[in-house]
């Protein structure tokens, strides 16, 4: 079975830096959590490092002065990542050879609010898929569409031969109290038709190479993510040997069948976690203290 305590604080003591997700653990996309952000100060009072993590298909600087709206000031965490970042790095740098690969023109797939991932980038831009080399994926065009919606697109794009750049590998995210679909089923579908997809983020090893610099010296034994996905969260925790701290009462609360309170009985619990093989060290009702 795995442990389940009402907050943090039996936890505190094991771990010295924290990759924390952001989007169901600080925030619920229209406010922040108010026991996520006392929990933030605690750990920056005490001397730790916590890196914020989000699978946001955009850049840093649109995440910090959203965060900022919100109430979760930049002080609360020595560095914020996202799978935006990494791959607009990735898409301005060229590291390896498939990126070298790609040509020069890209169509782009996502919402106006995505359109910082385009800035500062020397690609052209097109709106017709015949003329493109590449698709950037950062998600759904509107808040009700479901994959079905892009089935005729992504044939289309498979036809041509198109490769893919997925900005954010989640399925889905809570908006609030709706749900809606993300990027990342959207790349699993053009997966699913024969298509080549390249991913940035949870649970992928290179967003978490772009997080340890800012938890340089600590090991990673004492290096805990914290987050409300098994897939994503718990997964990448686990592919780089670190501790997985779960948040039942997230975006999963349906899988577990969480009580009024957030908590799944731990049958439930492990069950989810043997039916998805990824395994957390402990599991928390929501990301707080609670002495």
């Amino acid at each position: 079975m795995i442990p389940i305590h009402d907050g943090f604080a039996p936890l505190a003591e094991r771990y010295d830096g924290f990759i924390i997700d952001l989007w169901g653990v600080i925030h619920d996309g229209v406010q922040a959590f108010p026991a996520a952000i006392d929990c933030l100060e605690r750990f920056r009072a005490a001397g730790k490092r916590a890196v914020i993590l989000s699978n946001a298909p955009r850049r840093v600087s649109a995440i910090m002065a959203r965060n900022e709206k919100m109430g979760i000031a930049p002080a609360l965490a020595t560095a914020v990542m996202s799978s935006g970042e990494d791959a607009w790095r990735h898409l301005a740098q060229r590291p390896d050879d498939w990126y070298r690969a790609l040509g020069q023109r890209c169509y782009h797939l996502g919402p106006e609010r995505d359109l910082n991932m385009r800035e500062g980038l020397g690609y052209s831009f097109v709106g017709d898929l015949a003329e493109a080399d590449f698709v950037l994926n950062t998600g759904s065009l509107d808040e009700e569409d479901t994959v079905a919606d892009y089935e005729d697109f992504l044939q289309a794009a498979a036809g041509h031969g198109r490769p893919m750049i997925c900005a954010n590998p989640d399925l889905e995210v809570m908006r609030g109290a709706h749900r809606e679909i993300c990027a990342g089923i959207i790349a699993a579908r053009y997966e699913e038709i024969g298509a080549e997809v390249r991913y940035h983020g949870k649970p992928h090893a290179s967003i978490y190479d772009a997080c340890f610099p800012a938890l340089e010296g600590i090991a990673r034994a004492r290096i805990a993510a914290i987050g409300d996905t098994l897939r994503t969260d718990i997964a990448g925790a686990n592919a780089v040997g670190i501790d997985g701290i779960f948040i039942m009462n997230g975006l999963q609360a349906g899988d577990l069948g969480v009580d009024e309170r957030g908590y799944a009985t731990p049958e439930r619990l492990a069950a989810q976690c043997t039916a998805e093989g990824h395994n957390p060290a402990a599991a928390l009702p929501m990301f707080r203290w609670q002495d």
